[in-house]
């Protein structure tokens, strides 16, 4: 199982509105991924931090997932954004 933890950042409240918009669809999206075990992105008490944590049954899954985010609307929306993230597994 691949696990990931991190963090996804805006740098202002224009950049948190962007989040918002297109966050629902991208967490629909990964949770409809074969392999997607878990996909949480979840707001913290800055409203411009998101906590994130994710589960993929193998590195495959989370490998296949990466493509299909990179090629989202998600992606070229949010492509400027701090992302700090820590994937552990196998």
């Amino acid at each position: 199982m691949i696990h990931v933890t991190g963090t996804l950042t805006c740098a202002t409240e224009a950049e948190a509105d962007v989040v918002r918009r297109h966050l629902p669809t991208h967490i629909a999206l990964s949770r409809a991924e074969a392999g997607c075990l878990s996909f949480n992105v979840d707001p913290t008490e800055d409203p411009l931090v998101w906590r994130l944590d994710e589960s993929f049954t193998d590195r495959a899954a989370f490998e296949a997932h990466q493509v299909r985010t990179k090629a989202s609307e998600w992606f070229t929306a949010t492509a400027g954004l701090a992302r700090e993230f820590k994937v552990s597994g196998d």
